[in-house]
């Protein structure tokens, strides 16, 4: 696909996957490569994919999201038959996407939390956003209410689109020429400030100075044209039918255009990494000089 992806021909969820192919994808993913599966579509039953408008989603919402802890899907706009075929056919996702990164790399399976699943219906070409909120930008993934701790954000996607359009996606310098760049422009935590934030019910838990660090990073990215305009970078497409994963808090991305995709996020500690060097959290303490956890 290009020098910033890996190529893997796997096209069942219910995969066998051979000992090489699993070293092969731990290495890729954990040095910053997108795994790229060009032929692992996810299938939709005819109700479900009725339910691929953008009308079906709260405008409120970026998307439509499945908590498969609490089974409970947010965000949707639909109707209670609508409801049980959108949660059928999202937690089926949640369910294939988890069988098979266990498959694909089995060192995982005991570390790997699995967060919401999503199903984004809207348009991302001409969607208005605060830049903060603008993914058309490069940036690495931190969220600003759900501080990570240190955990590494691994996302599958796979694009869903009925019309046969592509996911296109731009893709940055490696994380750590972006830490050389963006670091020295970021400011140390103010004592007590993430403390406050979890009292006032701002952030979901306390911020580590590195959730701190890595929101201003991506702060910093979206917030500079010039960077954006100058920095390194390759066009990215995912055809319909195409699956991919990506280490989001360590790729540089930017989401470009594109319209109904399911997703499935991750959380890994950085003890679960066969390399823990390449982690976002051993760059970053590398850099500034002391633990940020």
């Amino acid at each position: 696909m290009n020098q910033r992806s890996e190529t893997l021909n796997i096209s069942s969820w219910e995969a066998v996957i051979p000992a090489e192919m699993q070293n092969r994808a731990s290495e890729a993913l954990e040095n910053g490569k997108i795994l790229y599966f060009p032929s692992l579509p996810f299938s939709l039953s005819q109700e479900e994919l009725l339910l691929l408008s953008p009308e079906k989603t709260d405008p409120k919402s970026k998307n439509i999201s499945y908590d498969l802890q609490q089974d409970r899907v947010g965000g949707a706009l639909c109707t209670e038959e609508e409801s049980r075929h959108l949660k059928t056919m999202i937690s089926r996702y949640a369910h294939q996407s988890r069988r098979l990164m266990e498959a694909l790399i089995p060192h995982y399976s005991p570390y790997l939390f699995q967060g919401k699943t999503s199903l984004r219906t809207v348009e991302i070409l001409g969607r208005r956003a605060s830049f903060r909120k603008d993914d058309t930008r490069l940036h690495v993934d931190s969220f600003p209410s759900n501080p990570v701790r240190g955990r590494r954000i691994l996302r599958m996607f796979t694009n869903i689109n009925p019309d046969g359009k592509p996911r296109v996606w731009r893709a940055g310098e490696p994380f750590d020429d972006v830490v050389r760049k963006m670091g020295p422009r970021t400011s140390s935590p103010i004592p007590g400030t993430a403390l406050l934030l979890k009292l006032l019910r701002i952030t979901k838990g306390v911020r580590t100075p590195y959730d701190h660090y890595m929101l201003q990073i991506h702060d910093r990215m979206k917030r500079d044209l010039q960077y954006q305009k100058n920095v390194p970078q390759e066009e990215i497409q995912f055809p319909a039918g195409s699956s991919w994963i990506v280490y989001t808090d360590q790729v540089s991305h930017a989401a470009m255009s594109g319209q109904h995709v399911l997703e499935q996020t991750f959380y890994m500690p950085v003890n679960g990494l066969r390399n823990p060097e390449t982690a976002p959290l051993s760059v970053l303490e590398q850099f500034f000089k002391r633990q940020l956890v």
